[in-house]
């Protein structure tokens, strides 16, 4: 066993990023993972917690996104 400190893996938030980058209509948000260009940009810079945020909006954002 190692004695070098363990990294939690809750720190690490991996991106949703499916590599379908593409604009909505409004340019508001990705169409590939519902993310605002803020949202991409600052991804690196976040805290695990951010991205978590991020994350749990995604779904939502997308579905309204796609009803009519």
């Amino acid at each position: 066993m190692s004695d070098a400190p363990r990294r939690d893996d809750d720190d690490n938030v991996p991106s949703p990023c499916i590599s379908i980058c593409v604009l909505d209509a409004s340019q508001s948000y990705c169409t590939g993972c519902g993310r605002t260009l803020r949202e991409i940009a600052a991804w690196t810079d976040m805290s695990a917690d951010e991205k978590r945020a991020v994350v749990a909006s995604l779904a939502e954002r997308l579905a309204r996104a796609h009803t009519p």
